[in-house]
């Protein structure tokens, strides 16, 4: 089989670098003015997730820091779900491989499994939360703002969702996912809204990370203002969300998923695809098929959401931890995330069944996406079938010329320079 011709491009992305991160962490902290909301003594769970969010320790270190100055007691929850399958080890683990833990946050990380019950929606269901995040004095949340990989809405992944599906452990993840299948996720704003009546809710430390994955901003909401914040801050984090530049696309191949990455390992506002219960979708890149090579050692083995690929390798299927990928499909209701699918020995074996199964075009004429993973687009690997697209496009340039797709002696692709530094 004739391979297509490659290049290396990279696309102009939304540049906002926050420049002193500690200093915007504090400034946010205090305009608040917590002195008049708390007392000294005062327990507070800071709660936070397991997204690979830029500097996130040092954001959680600098809160925590602030907090402490007031004489205030506070000490980490891990709020994600089912994910780290639903453990205190498999929590702690995953805040660990993001750099996070009780030495460098100098506070105790509290991960336990069992959850109290704070409130009841109107559709009867419980709203559960972190046993020991419910007994603190006051609850503080940090996170990103950024579009949904699941759903769509005015609130999408952030605060709110925090708020109650993080903290809800994984018993409370599964409540409100399968009760979504009937009522939507406009159910979290529901649960966030009865969460701060009948608890202390100091602030959420809102994210926002620019097309680098840079932070951006640093924003603290405050509980009389939560929704309208996070309405906002959502479309400026979707303005600034890099995206693939072309349209109509035969293969993209993602060097690697993973949790870090998205929550569903690539995320679906970049592919254009989402398979699920809720809605299924193919939206611009319009990709025929996607071929995914490897699983990122930061996952942990957790491969939620291969489900979305067409075509992987026996390497990325060997390396999957089913237990926690399977746990944490069940919980978000989404079984079609974790099914495994057809997968070869060596990426060529992969690209050439991509090729034969996307209709009546030539191998050497297909129109074909190489990247490192979703979140890592600025550089990206691009067929000849392109070429016009990019020599018109003022916002694209070519790094490397066109050469043929090289293979090492094993079948698998070399190295062509994906992550290149400027």
């Amino acid at each position: 089989m004739l391979f297509p011709e490659m290049a290396l491009v990279r696309q102009r992305l939304h540049a906002e670098k926050l420049e002193d991160i500690p200093a915007a962490t504090n400034k946010a902290i205090q305009g608040l003015h917590l002195a008049s909301a708390t007392k000294p003594g005062d327990s507070i769970a800071v709660a936070v997730g397991s997204r690979g969010i830029s500097h996130i320790p040092l954001i959680i270190s600098e809160c925590v820091k602030s907090l402490k100055d007031l004489g205030l007691k506070p000490f980490i929850v891990p709020a994600m779900g089912s994910h780290g399958g639903n453990t205190p080890k498999g929590e702690l683990s995953v805040l660990a491989g993001l750099g996070i833990n009780e030495s460098f946050a100098g506070v105790p990380i509290l991960a336990a499994e069992d959850v109290a019950r704070v409130g009841t929606l109107e559709i009867g269901i419980p709203i559960l939360m972190d046993r020991r995040a419910a007994e603190a004095d006051h609850l503080v949340v940090i996170n990103r703002i950024k579009p949904h990989t699941k759903f769509h809405g005015t609130i999408e992944s952030g605060l709110t969702k925090m708020l109650t599906v993080g903290l809800g452990k994984g018993e409370g993840a599964a409540l409100y996912h399968r009760a979504a299948v009937q009522h939507t996720f406009s159910i979290l704003q529901d649960a966030a809204r009865r969460i701060m009546e009948s608890r202390s809710v100091l602030f959420g430390l809102a994210i926002l990370e620019d097309g680098h994955k840079n932070v951006s901003r640093i924003s603290a909401v405050r509980p009389e203002n939560w929704f309208e914040a996070e309405r906002a801050l959502l479309e400026e984090a979707r303005f600034m969300m890099p995206k693939i530049p072309f349209d109509l696309i035969d293969i993209l191949i993602v060097d690697e998923i993973g949790k870090e990455i998205s929550g569903i390992g690539m995320d679906s506002n970049v592919t254009g695809r989402h398979r699920d219960i809720i809605g299924d979708f193919r939206t611009a890149p319009h990709v025929k098929r996607i071929f995914v090579r490897d699983l990122s050692p930061e996952s942990n083995g957790n491969g939620n959401g291969i489900g979305l690929a067409d075509v992987t390798t026996r390497r990325l299927a060997d390396a999957l931890d089913l237990e926690k990928t399977y746990a944490n499909a069940l919980t978000a209701i989404s079984p079609e995330k974790a099914a495994i699918p057809m997968y070869f020995d060596t990426d060529r074996e992969c690209i050439k069944a991509c090729l034969n199964t996307i209709g009546m075009v030539k191998p050497e004429t297909a129109r074909i996406i190489h990247i490192k993973n979703t979140a890592t687009i600025e550089t990206l690997s691009v067929s000849r079938a392109l070429e016009d697209n990019v020599v018109s496009s003022p916002d694209l340039q070519i790094l490397r010329p066109w050469e043929p797709m090289a293979f090492d002696d094993s079948g698998n692709l070399e190295d062509c320079g994906l992550t290149i530094d400027d």
